[in-house]
């Protein structure tokens, strides 16, 4: 009974939302974009504001730093369509709230667009900085504790301990869709987007720092005294094979891996006090295999941390603003 009274009201909200719109759009011929600003204004969350505002800065750039960049038009033509898309997969969304193909799309559409804006700063690093500033971090590293960490690591490498690093490494993937999916499946949907949205805030903020400190990593700046090589098992060809397809080489600074699994790790206490204990060992060992594996410095991990915290936060703040969550979940959230 009730959820057909939530139906009811839902499609009730939905052909009176529609109708309004009707009425706007007849009357507003005359001014389109404003009209077209006003919808998009009513059907964006707080995600979608937040990777639209990055997806601003990062066309800024390659706009303005052209000549750095390597087929810009490209990258602008991608991120115009990327925008486009998020924009009228939310307007969709808003206009038809009882598709369930197209809220399933809206709420996990962030997983891949993460990795996608990850994987082109391959070619965005030296977008306003032509250089690397290594230097600076193999010496901190080195101040704060005597020697270079990946390099001192390396006394203690088997092909055991590699593949469990690697794996350790992994987790992090498995960070991003766990606690979001426990969420999506109890129908907590302030919850989840209160994660997505956290979690989103602490990689843009990774992607930003990264352009403007453009940080290679010890794989690639200490190769000439890494002499042990990191042999192991199935996880070790596993990341490898990765790797061949998806190696960023930069974007070290800050630890996206740290940064988006800090997350994860702080909104399972909030959320699923029973999942942090499960996974804050595995966060532990992963922060180790970042240094272990030569894929980060300590203070990639260090920023990584602190960067995961104020993502956490602020997304926190950010989604008890009004209009933060999407409308069609407010008025139909077991659906």
């Amino acid at each position: 009974m009730s959820m057909t009274f939530f139906r009811n009201g839902l499609t009730a909200y939905a052909t009176r939302d529609a109708a309004a719109d009707a009425v706007r759009d007849h009357q507003g011929k005359a001014r389109p974009f404003s009209s077209l600003f006003a919808e998009t204004r009513r059907a964006c969350g707080a995600f979608e504001w937040v990777s639209l505002g990055y997806l601003a800065w990062i066309t800024s750039v390659v706009t303005v730093f052209h000549k750095n960049i390597a087929h810009p038009g490209a990258f602008f033509s991608a991120h115009c369509t990327i925008g486009a898309a998020i924009i009228a997969l939310a307007v969709t969304t808003r206009r038809f709230p009882n598709a369930r193909g197209l809220r399933f799309a809206r709420h996990w559409y962030p997983l891949p667009l993460y990795i996608f804006l990850f994987e082109e700063l391959n070619a965005l690093v030296h977008a306003i900085f032509p250089f690397w500033l290594d230097r600076y971090f193999i010496a901190f590293d080195h101040a704060l504790t005597g020697v270079n960490p990946s390099v001192w690591l390396a006394q203690f490498v088997s092909p055991a301990l590699n593949d469990f690093m690697q794996f350790s490494y992994m987790t992090y993937f498995l960070y991003l869709v766990i606690l979001p999916a426990l969420l999506y499946a109890a129908k907590e949907r302030r919850a989840f987007w209160e994660v997505m949205v956290s979690t989103a805030i602490a990689h843009y903020t990774v992607y930003v720092t990264s352009v403007l400190l453009p940080v290679e990593s010890p794989h690639f700046s200490l190769a000439s005294v890494e002499t042990v090589r990191l042999s192991g098992a199935f996880f070790t060809h596993l990341i490898n094979w990765l790797e061949s397809y998806a190696l960023v080489r930069g974007a070290a600074f800050p630890s996206a891996h740290v940064a988006g699994s800090i997350v994860a790790i702080l909104a399972s206490w909030r959320y699923r006090r029973w999942l942090f204990w499960i996974c804050l060992p595995f966060f532990v060992c992963m922060c180790v295999a970042t240094v272990y594996g030569r894929y980060h410095y300590v203070a990639d991990v260090l920023a990584g941390l602190a960067t995961g915290v104020w993502g956490f936060y602020a997304g926190q703040w950010l989604m008890q603003r009004r209009g933060s969550l999407p409308v069609e979940e407010v008025y139909a959230p077991e659906l």
